[in-house]
């Protein structure tokens, strides 16, 4: 908003600015559900072990759930409406990541679940290929559904999962691969 903001005070067209804000999707999962299967077998058949269970599967689509909540926020406000009056477009939620890495879920999950408007969903192929011949999209799947997404957070919580620590690991996963693709498309065409 401060970029727009910058730029219409200094008389740039709004109308041509456009981005997306990108959320892995997959990886949180993948992150969640091993420390969920730490705690399983520490407290067999305890409450624990049943939400632990229980939330198999559930913290990525929870999460960009609760991001979304934040866009409609930030993008239905009083700041962006001064800005949407210029021709500010709205930033996107991207869902990146989103192919199904556990064989034990469905192979259409980061898709049919995250639908929503002005969304972005950057699918692998075989995501792409799997929702063309099995996905069921029954239309707007995101919109009103943070108060259930923030329940999964608080399960979380409650059995001693510190999503902040898995974020933190994740966001410096993510850098790490981005500078390592980076260096590699720089050394690529350097001699060209």
């Amino acid at each position: 908003l401060r970029g727009l903001e910058r730029r219409a005070a200094s008389g740039g067209d709004l109308r041509r600015v456009a981005s997306v804000a990108s959320f892995f999707v997959s990886r949180v999962d993948t992150a969640v559900d091993k420390k969920l299967d730490e705690v399983i077998p520490r407290w067999p058949g305890s409450p624990k072990a049943e939400t632990a269970i229980s939330l198999k599967g559930r913290v990525a689509v929870a999460n960009a759930r609760l991001a979304y909540a934040a866009y409609e926020q930030v993008f239905g406000g009083a700041q962006f409406a001064n800005l949407k009056a210029a021709g500010a477009r709205v930033q996107r939620p991207l869902w990146a990541s989103t192919g199904v890495k556990n064989p034990d879920y469905s192979d259409t999950l980061y898709v049919t679940e995250l639908v929503g408007p002005n969304t972005v969903n950057t699918m692998p192929e075989k995501t792409l290929d799997a929702v063309a011949d099995h996905g069921v999209v029954t239309g707007d799947t995101i919109s009103g559904t943070s108060a259930e997404a923030q329940e999964v957070f608080d399960k979380l919580e409650a059995i001693g999962i510190d999503l902040r620590d898995v974020f933190l690991v994740l966001e410096n996963e993510g850098v790490e691969k981005f500078e390592k693709s980076w260096q590699e498309l720089l050394e690529a065409t350097q001699g060209q």
